[in-house]
């Protein structure tokens, strides 16, 4: 079921697909048909909520709206409560766990569990400073029309290795305009204010939090960021399959591994 919610600023575009327990998922900037797939082959046993975060896609934005973390969580507090069948375990991945978190903080009553599946959280990371900074130059990079450019060093940051020229044939040429007008979001409006966030550990701690990363994450920037917030929640991080995005690369894969932990959110491991 495809539907719309007004929230203040902005409009969201809403999935809504099974029936059973609410299943939240969500990114940043990951749209809700990057999880199509997972939604999908959740669906037969659960409820499950997607969406398109406010001024991305679907999903509008007021004249000088914002996207911050708190934002987000709000609007999907609203969501959850529109749909009246919480509370939910939600898989927040990249920005979106970014998301998940700050609703943890805001809305504990709300969520069952978060799985926070490789948040960028650079400002807990010693260098944090020097990462901050070559993102401030990476989203100038962009915003000033050097698009291949600016994603060369969006990889070289993430520690993810993906050659010039596969790069230039990813985001250079003729390519969607929503697509690209979802990008231009990202770059200007959602990454500073995602990787500049700092989780409230103390609060989080009172929460059920997983950590997520990928398998094939070791090394990247995103494991160093959830491996060092696992460690300040004192918890140890949970392995899922495929890398920063798995649950797009491989959904079949990835959604047996989060039924593991669905079915522990429910008390039925």
């Amino acid at each position: 079921m495809n539907n719309r919610l007004v929230v203040p600023e902005a409009e969201l575009y809403y999935e809504l697909r099974g029936s059973g327990p609410l299943v939240v998922l969500i990114g940043a900037p990951m749209d809700a048909d990057a999880f199509a797939p997972l939604a999908g082959l959740l669906a037969s046993e659960y409820t499950v909520l997607t969406h398109d975060p406010r001024g991305v896609k679907r999903s509008t934005l007021a004249p000088g709206g914002t996207s911050t973390p708190e934002q987000r969580a709000d609007d999907l507090a609203r969501l959850i409560r529109h749909v009246d069948a919480g509370p939910a375990v939600v898989l927040g991945s990249s920005g979106g766990a970014v998301t998940a978190l700050a609703l943890a903080q805001a809305y504990p009553r709300l969520i069952r569990t978060v799985i926070a599946h490789e948040p960028p959280l650079d400002r807990l990371l010693p260098d944090a400073d020097e990462l901050l900074a070559k993102s401030e130059k990476m989203m100038a990079d962009y915003l000033a029309g050097d698009v291949t450019g600016a994603w060369k060093q969006f990889f070289a940051v993430a520690n993810i290795f993906i050659p010039d020229e596969v790069v230039e044939q990813m985001f250079g040429g003729e390519r969607d305009p929503e697509d690209v007008a979802a990008e231009r979001f990202w770059f200007g409006h959602e990454m500073r204010e995602s990787i500049t966030w700092l989780p409230d550990v103390a609060q989080l701690r009172t929460a059920n939090i997983v950590i997520g990363i990928g398998a094939d994450s070791t090394g990247q920037l995103c494991d160093r960021t959830s491996t060092a917030l696992a460690a300040r929640l004192g918890i140890e991080p949970t392995r899922f399959p495929g890398g920063h995005t798995g649950f797009a690369d491989a959904p079949e894969v990835f959604a047996e591994a989060l039924r593991v932990e669905l079915k522990a959110a429910h008390g039925s491991r």
